[in-house]
């Protein structure tokens, strides 16, 4: 079975940027706000058809969202926040969770919307890089998730049929792009999130990584063919 994980949030912290936001704006929560913009954005940019790096777009919703609390958020905040999100921490139970799913016969790919550049810096500079068999981005694609392409052009390059790979996420709109691509899925819960209430429930649900790959193991037949 072929492990396809999300990058941000799913194993990368974000929550390590609180500090930014609470300088940049007076509110840590600020982050949590920048992000849900970030991805609204992202979805409407893929749902109409169109295609533009994940990087530009995060950059583009900081101004905004330090308007909201009376501040302003020029061309040094935006470069400061894209050189902090390639060097996030990992969640804490990441690493083991990797390499008990490794030992146990899985492939471990990463898909994120970053552009490969990021992707590798932040699984490197995490301390993750090597865990992982491969890095995705659906940048190669043309497409960002939760459209098709990106998890198509995983499964081509893995050799993979779309039953023999499970998406792994924390964010229900990957969970729903995965699964209508074919996939399996699991949802991990970061920041209280829950998987979207009006799309297929994922198959594995969990409160940590930890979790995740528990319940992969357990499954009758796990190895990847």
């Amino acid at each position: 079975m072929l492990c396809v994980f999300d990058v941000n949030e799913t194993l990368i912290d974000l929550s390590a940027l609180d500090d930014f936001f609470a300088d940049l704006t007076g509110d840590p929560g600020a982050r949590r706000e920048w992000f849900d913009m970030l991805i609204h954005n992202a979805l409407a940019i893929t749902a109409t058809g169109g295609y533009r790096p994940f990087g530009e777009i995060a950059a583009a919703c900081l101004p905004p969202i330090a308007a909201t609390y009376g501040r302003t958020a020029g061309p040094d905040s935006q470069r400061e926040l894209g050189e902090r999100l390639r060097r996030l921490p990992a969640h804490p139970e990441i690493d083991h969770a990797l390499t008990r799913l490794r030992d146990a016969g899985f492939g471990v790919v990463a898909l994120t919307n970053s552009v490969s550049a990021v992707a590798e810096d932040q699984l490197r500079n995490a301390g993750l890089r090597e865990l992982f068999d491969a890095v995705y981005s659906a940048d190669q694609a043309g497409r960002l998730k939760p459209a098709p392409e990106p998890y198509r052009h995983v499964l081509s390059a893995q050799g993979a049929a779309p039953s023999q790979a499970v998406m792994i996420a924390a964010h229900g709109w990957d969970i729903a792009g995965a699964a209508a691509a074919g996939l399996d899925t699991a949802f991990v819960s970061r920041d209280g999130r829950i998987p979207l209430p009006a799309a297929g429930s994922p198959s594995l649900v969990a409160t940590d990584m930890g979790e995740v790959a528990m319940q992969l193991i357990a499954r009758p037949v796990h190895a990847s063919a």
